[in-house]
C-alpha cells in the first residue's frame, strides 16, 4: 500500500471519530439524572450553593457550548475533571487502564491458543465427533452471556471448589511495587513467583469469560479457512509430489489459512474492550470497564465520555490496522 493511500485511509477515520464524539456526548447529556443532585445526596444546600456547583462543573452552559468545549479540550488530551473523583479524568483512566489491558491480553492469548488448534483439528477431522463437538462448543461460546458464564465459574471454582479467588487482581499479602503496572509481568520482574501465581489465579476466570466469545469466533474462522485452503490446487499438487501429510498441513495449508484468522483476531480484540465492562463488574476487576459502569450510575459525564471515546478510538484503530495487516499477509488484496 502506498503512503498516499495510507494517509487517505487515516484521514477517513476523522469523520468516524467526530461522529462517535457527537453520539457519545448526546447520549450522555440526554441520560436521565442530575449529577449535581446525585453529588448532593441527602445534604442540605442552598440554591446559591447548588448554582455554584453547576457553574464549577460547567453544567450551567448551553449544550452546544459544552460540546465544543469538550471537543476542543479532547483534541488536546484534556477531558476535564471527574465529577466524582475531583481529579483530572485522564489521571483516573491511567490508573485503571493497565488492569484492563492486562485482562484483554490474557483473554486474547487464551483465545488464540485454544481456537487455532481446535479449528485446525476440526478441519482435519471434518464431520467427525471432534468436529461436531467443536462446532457445538463454538455455538455455545457465542451464545452464552458473559455475566451468566462468569457467575457459573465463580460458583464452581470459587464457591464450591474454593480454588480460585472471587475478585480483585492480587491478594494483599502478594502486593508489589509496580513497574509496568501489568501484575503478571511485574511479579516476575520482582522475582516474586508466589505473587505471580497469586495474580494468575485472580485473572484466570475473568480472562476465560472475556475470551470465550472470541475463542468461538476464531475457531469457526480457522476451521472454515482451513477447509477452503485444503481444497486448493497447490495443496493437491503438494500431496502429489509425495510430501508428508504433516508438511502439507502445517507448512502450506495452515500458513495461508491463518491469514483471515489473524485479521479477524485484530478486529475481535477491539470487541474485548466492549465486553470487559460486564466481566469486570461481575468479577470486581479494578479496570476501566468497571470504572465506566460506576461512573454511569453517578452521572460522571466527563469520565464516561472520555472512556467511551477511548473505546471507540481503539476499536477504529484496530480495524484500520487489521485492514493493513490483511494487505501485508495477502498482497493480492488492495485497500
Amino acid at each position: 500500500m502506498s503512503l498516499a493511500r495510507f494517509v487517505e485511509r487515516l484521514l477517513q477515520l476523522i469523520p468516524v471519530l467526530l461522529g462517535v464524539s457527537v453520539i457519545v456526548f448526546a447520549m450522555i447529556t440526554l441520560t436521565p439524572g442530575d449529577p449535581v443532585q446525585i453529588m448532593i445526596g441527602d445534604q442540605i444546600v442552598t440554591p446559591e450553593q447548588e448554582a455554584a456547583m453547576r457553574r464549577d462543573l460547567g453544567l450551567d452552559r448551553p449544550i452546544h457550548e459544552r460540546f465544543f468545549a469538550f471537543l476542543g479540550n479532547a483534541v488536546q488530551g484534556d477531558f476535564g475533571q471527574s465529577f466524582y473523583h475531583r481529579r483530572p479524568v485522564i489521571d483516573v483512566i491511567k490508573e485503571r487502564l493497565p488492569a484492563t489491558i492486562e485482562l484483554s491480553l490474557v483473554a486474547l492469548i487464551i483465545a488464540l491458543v485454544t481456537a487455532i488448534p481446535l479449528g485446525v483439528l476440526a478441519a482435519i477431522k471434518r464431520n467427525s465427533f471432534l468436529d461436531r463437538l467443536a462446532t457445538v462448543g463454538s455455538l455455545l461460546g457465542v451464545s452464552l452471556p458473559g455475566f451468566w458464564f462468569g457467575i457459573l465459574l465463580i460458583m464452581l471454582f470459587a464457591v464450591h471448589l474454593q480454588i480460585l479467588p472471587v475478585s480483585g487482581r492480587i491478594g494483599y499479602a502478594s502486593e508489589i511495587e509496580p513497574i509496568t503496572h501489568l501484575l503478571l509481568i511485574d511479579t516476575l520482574l520482582r522475582g516474586r513467583v508466589d505473587a505471580f501465581f497469586d495474580a494468575l489465579s485472580h485473572i484466570i476466570m475473568p480472562a476465560i469469560t472475556l475470551g470465550l466469545p472470541m475463542t468461538a469466533i476464531l475457531m469457526r474462522v480457522t476451521r472454515t479457512s482451513m477447509l477452503e485452503v485444503m481444497r486448493q490446487d497447490y495443496i493437491t499438487f503438494a500431496e502429489a509430489k509425495g510430501l508428508s501429510r504433516q508438511k502439507v498441513l502445517f507448512r502450506h495449508a495452515l500458513k495461508n489459512a491463518l491469514i483471515p484468522t489473524v485479521s479477524v483476531a485484530a478486529i475481535e480484540t477491539g470487541s474485548l474492550l466492549g465486553g470487559n465492562m460486564i466481566v469486570e463488574t461481575v468479577f470486581g476487576w479494578p479496570g476501566l470497564g468497571r470504572l465506566v459502569v460506576e461512573s454511569i450510575f453517578v452521572r460522571n459525564y466527563p469520565l464516561v465520555q472520555a472512556a467511551v471515546l477511548f473505546y471507540a478510538v481503539t476499536y477504529v484503530m484496530l480495524n484500520f490496522f487489521a485492514d493493513i495487516l490483511y494487505t501485508i499477509l495477502n498482497p493480492r488484496v488492495k485497500l
